[in-house]
């Protein structure tokens, strides 16, 4: 996530949890790191400084608690710190009113009418029944794009193609959807210079009446957005905000400050392309990820999403204790396609970071291939993976209409991926790392 920005800051906290003696001098060269990082992620100077104040003065002059070293005590002021730059706490959408009546605001390109359906399916998977009305009338592809994101999904969807009026297809998509839990109102993309659009949002949130209006911040626009979710607020009543297209984007530490500093809170982000790749904002699960603590609590909830709780429980242990076999393995790539790729669940545990390239590029016809060839394994191939030599190598290919080449290529996999895995463990969260895991984890 925020691809160098994290790659930087956990580099930086790997540096400081090594290090043997903790004096001024490291304290400063740390800061140093963190600055340069957050610039180059296009966060704000200011903040950066005021930040790196902040930390400084701690780290200088609070004593650390008792059993903490001063190693510890600083990663945990960084950790405290740029939470707090984020907003500290998560906020939840909660439904507290039925028909719950969502407005969704945002620049054109900026992601909208796709978080539309991931926020849809979100709600639909917490057991809402809802219901989206596209009342963008300036783009000829609104409406089939939001089928197409709400296909199968038992979501429905109010919008005539035919139709340039946007506030008649709000009330008339208000009136059908009486029954349903929450209504969602996809507008037209605009920008704040555009005042006969901003003039039309006015008026569909007199009709509407929104419990909340959402505007949707295009994470790769940087500190920018600070300036676009103002002008928004000034003509309608932001009630939060969502930034989009952090996977990997260069500025979205920007973004994400630079929203943070309106007041109006960042309830959910979105990480990725896949429809289920969308989070509720957590600051403190965001920080730790980006220093290279983890994220085990939302690894586990993916994991329950999508799995039962005794094979959950089961993978989980098998990631966490080291005793990683083909048969955890096999599990791992049942859930993948669930899940994400396979560098997205390893960035939510502590220690990880990027996984070695043949770890990381995992394709959804590689998982098939790897899939039957496990199938022609027997249980004790599958759970004692070092006894696969070559005559077990020939006959495993010939079972499963696969070469040679392919059994091994699946067995370099699993040695690379248990290899990067190795030390993961509970025995191993002892060190900083794992004081702050376990703060975290309060």
């Amino acid at each position: 996530m925020l691809g160098n920005l994290g790659r930087s800051l956990s580099k930086t906290m790997k540096k400081l949890a090594g290090m043997t003696i903790v004096d001024e001098e490291v304290v400063r060269e740390v800061i140093k790191d963190i600055q340069r990082a957050l610039i180059q992620s296009d966060v704000n100077i200011k903040l950066v400084f005021n930040l790196s104040k902040s930390i400084e003065e701690r780290a200088l002059k609070e004593e650390p608690p008792r059993g903490i070293t001063p190693k510890e005590h600083i990663i945990s002021i960084v950790y405290e710190e740029m939470v707090k730059l984020l907003g500290e706490k998560s906020h939840e959408l909660v439904i507290d009113d039925k028909p719950y009546r969502i407005l969704f605001l945002g620049l054109q390109g900026s992601g909208k009418t796709t978080t539309i359906g991931k926020l849809a399916r979100y709600l639909r998977k917490k057991g809402f029944t809802v219901g989206v009305v596209c009342t963008d009338t300036w783009r000829p592809a609104a409406l089939e794009q939001l089928k197409q994101y709400t296909e199968g999904q038992d979501i429905s969807i109010y919008g005539d193609p035919e139709t340039r009026d946007a506030l008649d297809l709000a009330e008339k998509g208000l009136a059908s959807f009486q029954k349903k839990d929450v209504i969602i109102f996809d507008t037209a993309g605009r920008h704040k210079e555009e005042k006969d659009l901003l003039r039309e949002m006015e008026e569909l949130s007199a009709i509407v009446k929104p419990h909340e209006a959402i505007l949707v911040i295009d994470g790769t626009i940087g500190q920018q957005a600070r300036e676009q979710a103002l002008a928004f607020k000034g003509a309608t009543d932001v009630g939060s905000i969502i930034v989009t297209k952090l996977d990997g984007s260069a500025k979205g530490g920007g973004a994400l400050s630079a929203v943070a500093e309106i007041g109006a809170p960042i309830k959910f982000i979105g990480t990725g392309e896949r429809i289920d790749d969308l989070e509720v904002f957590d600051p403190e699960r965001f920080i730790s990820r980006l220093l290279g603590m983890g994220d085990l609590r939302t690894l586990l909830e993916k994991v329950e999403e999508v799995s039962e709780e005794d094979i959950a429980e089961e993978s989980l242990d098998a990631i966490l204790s080291g005793k990683f076999t083909l048969k955890d393995m096999r599990v791992q790539f049942e859930m993948m396609g669930k899940m994400g790729p396979l560098q997205q669940v390893m960035n939510m545990l502590p220690g990880i970071g990027k996984l070695p390239k043949d770890a990381s590029r995992m394709t959804e016809e590689t998982i098939k291939k790897y899939l039957i060839i496990m199938d022609s394994m027997t249980e004790e191939e599958l759970e004692k993976p070092e006894i696969i030599k070559h005559s077990r190598i020939k006959r495993i290919a010939r079972g499963s209409g696969m070469r040679n080449e392919d059994v091994k290529e699946l067995l370099k996999y699993y040695r690379v991926t248990k290899k990067a895995m190795k030390g993961l463990g509970r025995r191993n969260m002892g060190g900083p790392m794992g004081q702050l895991m376990r703060q975290f984890m309060r």
